[in-house]
């Protein structure tokens, strides 16, 4: 159930990150953006720069003290200080509601979203995406964001080639992890007499988070994060019946010993899923 937006909270955070040198548009991103949050939902807010005008890190440091419950306390990272793709940002505490301050490139964005048009998919390891990141979600997150501070039009330039979804896109999606779907099964096939479940499951989570890409692609919905992509496929219109209840169950035949009735039923949705 979606939770209204406290559009004061997202005024004073304009009106003060926008002056920091470096910043040439700022997005609500998110379940926020989206609809789709909850009163416990933090606030992801977009710091969107080019990588020539970088952010002024001091800058924004001395702004986020000033709004942070903390004080001085509250930090955030150098660019990149997350890693190449996540980039960076800070987790601020304001009138004790979370904000999340995210760092993304446009030239980065703007290069994403060519490579999703030319049917190009390549994931990336970053921490905190236990699956891959991919170029994609940069795509994503500029298509679902609300901009709330874009005076170049910079932004939302980039946010119109989100739309419609790229057939190119879904076509490689589907290719690319249809195959990792079916060999991550057959892996943990392989592997069934060694009784190693934690081996067993990482197989099983890369194939259920495959099959998440094909059917958000085949639906045209961007994957921005494996947390809740087996629920999202629920209100898809293509997808296998009762999907979530059926990857549940293969989770719970791991934990209950029962592998080779899970591997069976994964491989029963990997089918199924091919064939939509």
């Amino acid at each position: 159930m979606s939770d209204a937006n406290d559009e004061a909270l997202l005024s004073r955070l304009v009106g003060a990150l926008a002056p920091v040198s470096g910043i040439e548009a700022i997005a609500l991103g998110g379940s926020r953006a989206r609809g789709t949050a909850t009163a416990a939902s933090d606030y992801d807010i977009g710091l969107y720069y080019r990588g020539r005008r970088p952010i002024d890190i001091a800058a924004l440091s001395r702004v986020v003290a000033s709004l942070d419950d903390r004080g001085a306390v509250a930090e955030v990272t150098p660019l990149g200080g997350w890693g190449p793709w996540i980039d960076g940002g800070g987790w601020l505490l304001i009138d004790g509601v979370h904000v999340d301050l995210l760092y993304r490139d446009l030239d980065q964005l703007a290069s994403a979203i060519d490579d999703a048009h030319a049917g190009k998919v390549e994931p990336h390891y970053q921490p905190g995406h236990p699956h891959a990141f991919l170029s994609t979600i940069y795509m994503g997150e500029a298509a679902y964001a609300r901009v709330l501070h874009d005076p170049e039009g910079s932004l939302g330039a980039l946010q119109t080639r989100t739309k419609p979804y790229p057939p190119a896109l879904a076509a490689a999606l589907r290719k690319r992890f249809g195959w990792e779907a079916s060999f991550a099964l057959a892996n943990a096939r392989k592997s069934l007499d060694r009784g190693d479940v934690s081996y067993l499951a990482g197989c099983v989570f890369r194939a259920v988070a495959s099959l998440c890409q094909m059917l958000f692609a085949l639906n045209g919905v961007y994957l921005l994060n494996e947390k809740g992509a087996v629920a999202a496929v629920g209100g898809f219109a293509r997808k296998p019946s009762d999907f979530a209840d059926r990857i549940a169950a293969i989770y719970a035949d791991l934990g209950s010993g029962a592998h080779a009735a899970a591997l069976a039923h994964l491989e029963t949705l990997v089918s199924e899923t091919a064939a939509l």
